[in-house]
């Protein structure tokens, strides 16, 4: 993508002092008149009031339905001097996050929706390349509850969508808009704490989302969270400020198969990330723009081993896509699933060769 992303939940504690005075002074006058046969008509004594379409009450309704099913499972995190978003995983006190929130912290306060001072909690495992991590509760609380989670292959362009979170440090706060687009692979700054970690099959969503907001619930109008909101893109071109309407979400598949993961056994065992097996670097050309990326080292026995790749290699292609830096190898990888066959194009001491490889897996 374009812009760099920026993440929205390093923000100091400061802020949940912030006020927002908001002027409510709406006023609507209902005038009738008309004309009949050339007499004046006058407006009935009784006051009349504007007819709200059955269709819109049916939205509303539904809105207001989400919100009472999920936002008691979206709670606000404290890492530190920052402040992020999470979502009650299970009735073990698990909640999920993003890596980015919790950072480098161990410990954290956990405000959840029930209104009882934020109870600690500690780090059970973070996974920066796909930027989650869990907590746990040092005390599970009467009335906790879990969130319901989606289905990730029912998420369609067009649903309408509601994201929940601690934007700016305002807790329990909604926004709506809908599902922007699918399959969408981003690569994270590191900038304000991100991990820079290069993400695929993100949802894309017009819902705002804000500092604070990162970690919280994307969810339908089913009332299932079908994505955590980790990123809004960022305007190189209106000094890296936020690009409305344009914010990017951790499909709920991936959010679930990390999750049961780290519950389980403490750590990401199987990624379900394909990889080359190597490490490797951005070249550059004669005119020092960005032409591949070079395989420094080959892990033996992996996919590119098998497939004949050498150190000095200098990757250019990963199927249809080009490759120039390390993260557009990376943003192609994300396409693709281990097990998969993919034909790399690259050089070897000036001479274009090619290569069938059966990715493996992070």
């Amino acid at each position: 993508m374009d812009g760099l992303p920026q993440h929205p939940s390093r923000i100091s504690r400061r802020i949940r002092r912030l006020l927002l005075p908001l002027s409510a002074a709406v006023s609507a006058t209902a005038l009738i008149g008309g004309c009949s046969s050339g007499s004046e008509a006058t407006a009935p004594e009784s006051s009349t009031r504007a007819v709200v379409p059955k269709a819109s009450n049916e939205l509303q309704n539904a809105y207001e339905t989400v919100i009472r099913n999920v936002l008691p499972s979206v709670v606000q995190i404290e890492a530190g001097d920052s402040l992020g978003s999470g979502i009650v995983y299970d009735g073990q006190g698990h909640v999920i996050t993003n890596a980015h929130v919790v950072d480098e912290s161990k410990s954290f306060l956990v405000t959840i929706a029930t209104g009882e001072e934020p109870l600690p909690a500690k780090l059970v495992s973070s996974y920066p390349q796909q930027d989650l991590a869990v907590l746990r509760l040092d005390r599970v609380p009467a009335g906790l509850k879990p969130a319901r989670f989606g289905n990730s292959a029912t998420v369609e362009v067009g649903q309408i969508v509601l994201a929940m979170g601690s934007p700016l440090g305002l807790s329990s706060s909604v926004t709506q808009g809908i599902v922007s687009g699918l399959g969408r692979t981003v690569t994270e700054s590191t900038q304000g704490g991100g991990t820079g970690a290069t993400i695929g099959n993100m949802v894309q969503t017009s819902a705002a989302i804000n500092p604070g907001n990162s970690g919280g619930a994307l969810v339908n109008l089913d009332s299932e969270v079908i994505g955590i909101p980790t990123l809004a893109a960022t305007d190189p071109q209106l000094g890296n400020s936020a690009a409305p309407g344009i914010g990017f979400a951790i499909p709920v598949s991936m959010v679930k198969t990390v999750a049961d993961q780290i519950i389980k056994t403490g750590k990401v065992t199987d990624s379900g990330r394909a990889a080359l097996g190597i490490t490797a670097r951005t070249v550059v050309d004669d005119n020092y723009q960005p032409s591949g990326a070079a395989v420094v080292d080959v892990e033996p026995g992996g996919p590119a081993d098998k497939a004949g790749l050498q150190p000095g290699d200098i990757i250019t292609r990963v199927g249809s896509a080009p490759i120039t830096t390390i993260t557009s190898l990376a943003e192609a990888l994300a396409s693709y699933s281990p097990g998969d066959k993919v034909k790399v194009v690259y050089t070897r001491e000036g001479e274009r060769r090619t290569a069938d490889v059966t990715l493996g897996e992070i």
